[in-house]
């Protein structure tokens, strides 16, 4: 999308500050974080929701999680917990819309979150 901001974050546009990268998928700190860890998750390719993905790209949802994994033990976040979020939509509080996972850690979380 040539408006899409994760977009042209991915496509270094945009700078951000980059936690990991790989072909498929970037991970990026919060320009706004909700907690002392805030990272952004998001495919490449995009897509608005993961009920848009079609079966051909699949993977992206492994990829994603792979990341998230991979994430949580660079922050040494397993310890004490974290919080994973998947916004769609206006009344979820999808902001971007662009498929993106939150990685929040580092501080005790309150339920219900919304």
């Amino acid at each position: 999308m040539n408006d899409c901001i994760f977009c042209k974050i991915a496509a270094n546009q945009i700078p951000s500050t980059r936690v990991y990268e790989d072909e498929h998928t970037l991970a990026f700190s919060d320009l706004h974080p909700q907690a002392p860890v805030h990272i952004l998750v998001i495919p490449k390719l995009h897509y608005a929701g993961i009920h848009e993905v079609p079966p051909q790209h699949a993977d992206i949802y492994s990829q994603l999680l792979s990341v998230v994994a991979t994430i949580v033990k660079e922050k040494n976040l397993i310890d004490k917990g974290y919080r994973l979020v998947v916004n769609f939509g206006e009344f979820a509080g999808q902001a971007v819309d662009h498929i993106h996972v939150h990685i929040l850690g580092g501080r005790a979380m309150q339920w219900p979150p919304g």
